[in-house]
């Protein structure tokens, strides 16, 4: 080759660089992104039509033959006056005919709304979004190599940095803040830090009904009034409404029916643990927990018809060596994939949970454990993936830098879910004839990689992709150094303002805010 075409190769490669660059420097609009919220899966499908019925049959009969013990006197009222059955040993059935006619019935296609519509979320088929939920009480930190107890303010933190993370897009109440000791003020507070942190959709808790009203009081503050809420209730109350094995949780029911009339969504959540509360095999552990959640359907139906639920079928799993349980196993993902799977051949919306890693750091074995859990809850087309972001320890530790790391790794689970389009543009033929027949023998430069390198392709924005040379020359930057910076960034130069200084002042007033102004 001579030293002529090695330089007009050279410079179609570096032109052709510098394009790519270029492009890749300018904004791209939200309908062009080559990941987005709410992106269809349900390419990995872990259970066979034969399967799937099997689980089905079962649910039935768990439902009919043995029920679930415990409920309120309330959700007893509700739920025999549409027909469920109680028994003289105290529990309630539910016959084929009243569960088919719930299911019928209740609520599909169903929003979840942000403060800022923008991230409002359509829970229909198998449309995917990943968030944040647990509740850790402790904060890793990565610096020292060690835990601290969760703090009010961490939850302000993590709703801050999340507001910042384009592929977590809702967020549900991580840790628990143990520097408030009296449960009302924890409710209000919690509420308080995580809607004036992010504008995205918000999930909580409450210890007990009778703490829910200033909280909800709140709420219509923040929302300009209680229609303004009612019409777009940006909170939803995760419930624990029961006790596995198919027993109601009394306190929490009365939570629930508290947040049904408050016109709040509820997360119908079953967390039963395979091997201790609910059964080893991963399909017994499947049925029950679609049972518990049907029966929460039911409860919540019976109240208010068409009442806005995701079903948590969220069975967790147990290493049965020790008992203790095990978050970040192959098991867990498949768990996840077979209720989400079984959520979509009821057409209901779902949720479930994924990315909770055994790690107590965000290491290798983190990024393992929840690069494969949430791969495979993403392609089995999962509506809410909980507790995708920043969870370490089963649950018990928290990583701020971990929600940076994670949402890189969350647009990756995202582009696989996305798939590949197969069509006249992708397969055009006359690319590779420009290419091979006369052109350059390279698509470096060509338009239609110029093109699609930004729609067809996703880049880590924390993630190092230098080759070892240029890593060298820019200081052999460190994953969890770089997250830890931008956590900084974020966290020194972002006050979100989307609450008017004259709202928050009134709520300050009004109510003992604890996190400090």
């Amino acid at each position: 080759m001579t030293i002529e075409r090695l330089f007009l190769r050279s410079s179609r490669r570096s032109g052709g660089r510098e394009a790519r660059r270029t492009l890749r420097a300018a904004p791209l609009a939200d309908d062009l992104r080559p990941v987005r919220a709410g992106l269809s899966g349900g390419q990995f499908r872990p259970l066979d039509d034969a399967a799937m019925k099997a689980i089905n049959d079962t649910v039935f009969q768990i439902l009919d033959e043995i029920g679930l013990s415990q409920a309120p006197q309330s959700g007893i009222d509700y739920m025999t006056k549409v027909g469920a059955i109680l028994g003289e040993d105290g529990r309630l059935r539910f016959p084929r005919s009243l569960v088919e006619d719930t299911l019928a019935n209740c609520a599909r296609h169903i929003t979840l709304y942000g403060q800022d519509p923008k991230h409002d979320m359509l829970l229909s088929g198998s449309r995917v979004h990943y968030g944040t939920a647990g509740a850790a009480v402790h904060v890793v930190d990565v610096i020292g190599n060690n835990y601290r107890e969760s703090y009010l303010a961490d939850i302000y933190d993590a709703a801050r940095i999340v507001e910042k993370m384009d592929n977590i897009h809702f967020f549900q109440r991580p840790m628990v803040a143990r520097d408030i000791t009296d449960p009302c003020d924890l409710d209000l507070n919690t509420i308080y830090a995580a809607v004036k942190g992010t504008t995205k959709h918000v999930g909580v808790s409450f210890t007990e009904a009778h703490h829910m009203t200033p909280s909800i009081e709140l709420l219509h503050s923040v929302a300009g009034g209680e229609d303004k809420w009612r019409a777009r209730p940006f909170v939803s109350n995760s419930n624990c409404f029961v006790v596995p094995p198919l027993r109601f949780a009394t306190e929490s029911c009365l939570v629930m029916e508290a947040a049904v009339h408050a016109g709040m969504p509820v997360l119908l959540l079953s967390a039963g643990q395979a091997g201790a509360t609910a059964p080893a095999s991963i399909a017994g552990a499947v049925a029950q927990a679609l049972a518990e959640v049907i029966a929460g359907l039911v409860y919540v139906n019976a109240m208010k018809p068409g009442h806005p639920c995701i079903c948590g079928t969220w069975p967790f799993v147990s290493d049965l060596r020790t008992g203790a349980m095990s978050g970040g196993s192959g098991e867990q993902g498949l768990l996840t994939a077979a209720c989400s799977q079984m959520l979509q051949y009821y057409d209901l919306p779902g949720g479930a949970a994924a990315g909770m890693a055994d790690s107590k750091m965000p290491d290798a074995q983190s990024g393992y454990e929840k690069g494969s859990t949430l791969v495979m809850a993403g392609l089995s087309g999962l509506n809410m993936v909980y507790e995708a972001a920043g969870m370490h320890a089963s649950l018990l530790g928290f990583c701020l830098e971990s929600l940076i790391i994670d949402n890189d790794m969350l647009g990756q689970c995202m582009r696989c879910v996305r798939g590949i389009e197969v069509n006249q543009t992708t397969l055009d033929i006359q690319v590779i004839k420009d290419v091979c027949m006369g052109g350059p023998g390279h698509y470096l430069g060509h338009d239609q990689t110029i093109s699609l390198m930004q729609t067809e392709y996703i880049y880590p924005l924390i993630g190092d992709r230098s080759s070892p040379k240029e890593w060298e020359e820019l200081g052999k930057p460190n994953l969890i150094e770089t997250a830890i910076k931008r956590k900084q960034e974020i966290l020194d130069h972002f006050h979100p303002t989307h609450l008017s200084a004259e709202i928050d002042a009134d709520l300050r007033r009004r109510f003992n805010i604890l996190l400090d102004g």
